[in-house]
């Protein structure tokens, strides 16, 4: 049983690691006006945030189509796969997921697991990159995942923001929160419900403030691991903050494994310039191998 696994853009693996592990990894498209970019294909993040700091309306964005993943899953077939696990984003922001279940259905040459990370970016990646070294290892997909649900059960994550109008503009957060009136008077904080729903989880005058409340949540829940922990810490083009995050994040928890990652196009779109996020899970190396 040969197993492949699949990406989106989302996830924001770099191309090494996609090469090392083998994952094939289908961008998510960008529309600014009437042109279309695929996400890490023909546009970077920088180029991104130029064009979104220039343009005068927010620019949106497709998920992958069943008409690329039947593309992905005719080439894995091709290489000899017989089976294939999709980690993509969450069912919460977009319908992708559930687009997928319904289509698997239909696959005949390769047989779909999809799995749904409820999480985007940094944890994204940590569960793609889990079942691609697994895969490699010559498990299955019916060992791997019972590991995939153990380690997204870990995730714990809490992004800042610069301000709420992305996400209130692209219908990623409820025009209900409590945060409307205010939102450009503070630093919201948010995080991934257990349906994958971007939610309120509290908000602070300043990103210094912010960063405070992220340090007292780790603080509280680190200890509570019985595993090594994987701290990720994750920007839209902050790197001051970026700096200052994980000296301190390194200084404060020097037995947990440190990682950076960047938000780029199809998660800016939502959160805008500046955002920060630090997510902490079960470390997906010490998983794969126990």
């Amino acid at each position: 049983m040969k197993t492949a696994v699949i990406t989106d853009s989302a996830s924001y693996l770099t191309a090494e690691q996609a090469q090392q592990y083998h994952i094939t990894v289908l961008p998510i498209t960008i529309i600014f006006g009437m042109t279309q970019y695929a996400e890490g294909v023909d546009i970077t993040a920088a180029e991104f945030l130029s064009k979104l700091a220039a343009s005068d309306k927010l620019p949106t964005t497709a998920q992958v189509s069943m008409g690329q993943m039947q593309a992905a899953f005719d080439q894995l077939s091709a290489a000899g796969y017989d089976e294939v696990i999709c980690v993509n984003l969450s069912s919460g922001i977009t319908t992708f997921y559930q687009n997928l279940v319904a289509y698997a259905a239909q696959v005949a040459n390769i047989k779909v697991y999809p799995f749904d990370s409820k999480i985007a970016s940094a944890g994204e990646a940590d569960l793609t990159l889990l079942a691609a070294k697994m895969a490699l290892a010559g498990k299955n997909a019916a060992e791997i995942l019972p590991k995939l649900a153990i380690l997204r059960d870990s995730i714990n994550v809490t992004l800042v923001v610069d301000s709420l109008t992305h996400l209130l503009r692209t219908g990623r957060i409820s025009n209900t929160s409590a945060f409307i009136g205010s939102m450009l008077r503070i630093k919201p904080l948010l995080t991934f419900d257990d349906d994958g729903k971007i939610v309120p989880q509290g908000k602070e005058r300043t990103m210094k403030a912010a960063f405070n409340k992220i340090l007292s949540h780790l603080e509280q829940s680190i200890p509570t691991y019985d595993t090594p922990v994987r701290i990720s810490i994750v920007d839209a083009n902050n790197p001051k903050a970026l700096k200052e995050w994980q000296a301190t994040i390194q200084a404060k928890f020097p037995n947990a494994t440190i990682q950076i990652s960047k938000i780029g196009p199809s998660i800016s779109v939502h959160t805008g310039e500046k955002a920060m996020a630090v997510l902490w899970d079960i470390d997906w190396q010490y998983l794969s191998e126990n």
